[in-house]
């Protein structure tokens, strides 16, 4: 890789890459260096030897040493291999070209180095989606470390998928934590390239509808192959990006025989002219031969030639057949006669699915629909996939292909009443809501404020959500359809739905799912806007807020909540206020300004206090409590949790007292009770566990690894850190993966392993850049190097920890002041030992 190519990957200088090739440059910015690291695919023990020589302006390794795979690409072990593939297509047939061409691309060696695109174009149903998958399917031993799969949804009128949409959802699936996936397009699209550098994935690009949707998604090296599927010629990608174009036509006669052989049976050679001729009938388009055969198969007594008649005056009646050829026609004609031979109500149903704007849906959802029992439409959903106009998507669970979902919708607006179709959608997003509220309370993630005002009908079944893992299987699974739910009904007339799907959903998508979270409150936000909402302008903002601190995007944060503290008091809302006043405080503590949170903390307090906001209270005491930790006064930290822990148990806020355990049993360790420490952190870990809260765990396991070194089990404490730090990575969660990497490196210290010791705090300070963490990375690699002899090294780490504790007010400049006085006068220059 060039240094240009390196530039173009992570988005840093080409002046930058050759100063700190030349060693010319001093101390990295960690965030260089994550970069850099990431765009070599290093990871492990590499990753940590070559943050550790970066960060500390120092190369450690020769040039020629630069870890490669034997096909000379980086390494990418112990990443996760992605397996997004739709199931194969069963009863296959044909396509014997095609698929060789597809496989010859792989067999091409002439351009190693150039992306592979294959790009399927035909028209609808022609196959193009059965095509890609199956061969894929013939292939994946080719592709070790995974293969990426969406459906871009290129026609659906209403919810086209956006390459920013998908790239999030490709960059989590490469194991990229919602913290470090960027908001800008471009900057997303580069991460993603850096995360595909030497590894060798399939990417399938289903229904694409420009090469506008496609050029963001593809990679930017040549060891991954992509397949792109298109009604388009996709002319552009072609001309620009060198993409082979596979033009796929109707099946042969004889493969559209071969295909009604297999769905049906003996019957196609009982009457070969009537096969022929039904498969003549539907333009030897394979979605259409599909719906055709199962209607055969239903009727296992009916002649061929008979229902042959019947698809002909089908098409005779809708004057199908004067439409210049048009296979689509065919395809029509097929839908409406599969639609005669259905019972009225799963012929409702499939008008009424028209109506979802998610990608599937289940039997609950579509009850909720149809306004009918749980059965019903359980026993509908049946009937459509049977008859092919639904296929299974998941357990329970249904999607449509884009041209039934077309005919849905037109069908349903010919036939059923304006009226009908608005309260059919209102049920629906009224299920959605609903549930989704009793998800959340399960979770002890609803406030009052956020409970919605909307009940679904009395008639409407709801799945059972007892316990906080049936409640996070719901949120998880059908997080999708939420987000396109909230999309919908933001622009198309139901606001209150989208302001009140924010609100409820806040606390859950905060807990990992921040690009969600963005576009459901942007879509909360905008609105409210329509309808003057303030209230809910509001709550959107503090949702993006909430958000944007998350994701360390600080002063964006900032932004939103000062806009959310204007609209709270032109809404007369002091809660409101109270909560943009408890998020303030969050981001001062996260940049270091202990004091300002702490102040934040207390006029929080105040207007919870004012208002009777018992749970805002909790939360208010909780933070000003760890304010006071972070300031080093320890007792009044431990005063306010357990004030904050009496009023969780109040309002039974499990997630609340698990809070405030632990934050508690940190302050018991501020005060030497290590013992009780431990106590607290074990109560939090069960609490946690027993909500079902994995973030919350890696908080409990952290605690409780920083009191084992306390206590001299250094091993025990490596063990639990260990633990924390997987499940910090996994929810994204950078300002406890700092710290888990922090207690490691001090854990290896008490353990008397000084360069594991190293290690650890050299990747912490790659890893995010809270100020105090950075401090305690810094007074930890100090001294490691102290250990190990390295006084120079120990030096420059001691007084960067210095820095930023006395810009911090921090308690700990003293002990690094010390350390730093221990090591004696740094050595004079050649230039101080002249006469």
């Amino acid at each position: 890789m060039t240094q240009e190519d390196l530039a173009a990957t992570t988005g840093v200088s080409v002046r930058t890459i050759r100063n700190l090739e030349a060693g010319q440059t001093g101390r990295a910015r960690p965030a260089t260096v994550r970069r850099l690291a990431d765009a070599f695919a290093l990871s492990g023990t590499e990753r940590d030897r070559f943050c550790q020589s970066a960060l500390d302006g120092t190369d450690q390794r020769p040039a020629d040493e630069a870890p490669t795979s034997a096909a000379g690409t980086p390494p990418a072990h112990g990443r996760p291999v992605p397996a997004q593939l739709p199931a194969d297509v069963a009863g296959f047939v044909g396509r014997t070209d095609q698929l060789r061409q597809l496989t010859k691309l792989l067999d091409d060696d002439d351009r190693p180095t150039a992306v592979v695109i294959a790009a399927i174009a035909g028209t609808a149903g022609v196959g193009k989606t059965a095509l890609a998958v199956h061969w894929a399917h013939q292939t994946l031993d080719r592709f070790p470390d995974g293969q990426l799969y969406v459906n871009l949804r290129g026609y659906d009128p209403d919810q086209p998928a956006t390459p920013a949409e998908v790239l999030a959802q490709f960059l989590t699936a490469l194991g990229v934590p919602g913290t470090d996936i960027p908001a800008d397009l471009d900057e997303r699209a580069a991460r993603y390239r850096t995360e595909l550098t030497g590894r060798r994935l399939l990417i399938a690009l289903d229904n694409a509808a420009t090469v506008d949707q496609v050029r963001p998604l593809l990679p930017g090296t040549g060891s991954c192959l992509v397949v792109v599927t298109s009604r388009d010629s996709l002319a552009g990608l072609v001309a620009v990006n060198g993409a082979h174009r596979l033009d796929l036509d109707l099946l042969p006669p004889a493969d559209a025989i071969t295909l009604l052989r297999r769905l049906i049976g003996h019957r196609v050679d009982v009457d070969p002219d009537a096969a022929t001729t039904l498969a003549t009938q539907c333009a030897h388009l394979p979605l259409a031969l599909r719906i055709a055969a199962e209607l055969a198969v239903a009727r296992p007594t009916t002649p061929l030639a008979e229902l042959v008649m019947e698809l002909a005056d089908q098409q005779h009646r809708l004057d199908l057949l004067a439409a210049d050829g048009d296979p689509r026609a065919a395809v029509t004609a097929v839908f409406s006669w599969s639609m005669r031979h259905l019972p009225a109500d799963a012929a409702r149903t499939f008008r009424l699915l028209g109506l979802h704007p998610g990608p599937d849906i289940d039997a609950y959802a579509t009850a909720a629909l149809t306004d009918t029992s749980l059965s019903q439409a359980r026993l509908a959903l049946d009937r459509l996939a049977r008859a092919h106009l639904v296929h299974p998507t998941g357990p329970a669970r249904y999607g449509m292909h884009d041209l039934l979902r077309a005919y849905a919708t037109t069908l349903t607006a010919e036939h059923d009443a304006d009226a009908d179709r608005r309260a059919a959608s209102t049920r629906l997003f009224d299920y959605y809501l609903v549930t989704a509220a009793a998800a959340t309370q399960q979770l002890r993630l609803v406030d009052a404020h956020s409970r919605p005002g909307t009940a679904a009908p009395a008639t409407t079944p709801t799945p059972d959500l007892t316990g906080p893992g049936a409640a996070r299987r719901w949120l998880d699974t059908e997080r999708p359809c939420l987000v396109a739910a909230a999309a919908h009904t933001a622009t198309h007339g139901w606001p209150v739905h989208t302001v009140q799907l924010s609100m409820t959903l806040y606390r859950y998508l905060e807990s990992g799912h921040y690009i969600d979270a963005l576009t459901i409150h942007t879509h909360a936000r905008d609105a409210a806007r329509q309808t003057g909402d303030l209230a809910g302008q509001a709550h959107a903002q503090l949702g993006l807020g909430t958000t944007n601190g998350r994701l360390d995007r600080l002063e964006l944060a900032t932004e939103h909540f000062v806009q959310a503290s204007a609209l709270f008091q032109q809404a007369g809302d002091l809660v409101g206020q109270a909560r943009v006043l408890t998020n303030l405080g969050v981001v001062e503590d996260h940049r270091g300004f202990y004091q300002a949170a702490a102040d934040r903390s207390e006029q929080a307090l105040a207007l919870y206090r004012q208002t009777s906001h018992t749970t805002g209270e909790a939360i208010a005491l909780h933070n000003l409590g760890v304010a006071e930790d972070h300031l080093g006064r320890h007792q009044a930290a431990a005063d306010h949790l357990e004030q904050a822990l009496a009023l969780y148990r109040q309002t039974s806020h499990t997630i609340g007292e698990a809070m405030a355990l632990h934050n508690l049993g940190l302050a018991e360790m501020g005060l030497g009770r290590y013992q009780e420490a431990a106590d607290r952190q074990e109560q939090a870990l069960a609490l946690y566990r027993q909500a079902g809260y994995p973030r919350g765990e890696a908080w409990a396991l952290f605690g409780l690894g920083s009191v084992q070194t306390h206590l001299g089990r250094p091993e025990q404490a490596i063990a639990l850190h260990r633990q924390a730090l997987t499940l910090f990575r996994e929810s994204g969660e950078r300002g406890g993966e700092i710290r888990a990497l922090n207690g490691l490196g001090e854990a290896a210290l008490a353990a008397g392993r000084p360069a594991d010791a190293l290690t650890h705090h050299i990747t912490a300070l790659s890893t995010s850049v809270i100020p105090d963490q950075q401090a305690r990375a810094h007074t930890g690699a100090g001294r490691a190097h102290h250990l190990l002899g390295d006084l120079v090294r120990a030096r420059h780490h001691y007084e960067h920890a210095l820095a930023l504790h006395t810009r911090l007010g921090s308690p700990d400049a003293d002990d690094v002041a010390a350390r730093l006085a221990a090591l004696g006068a740094p050595p004079r220059t050649g230039d101080d030992q002249r006469d």
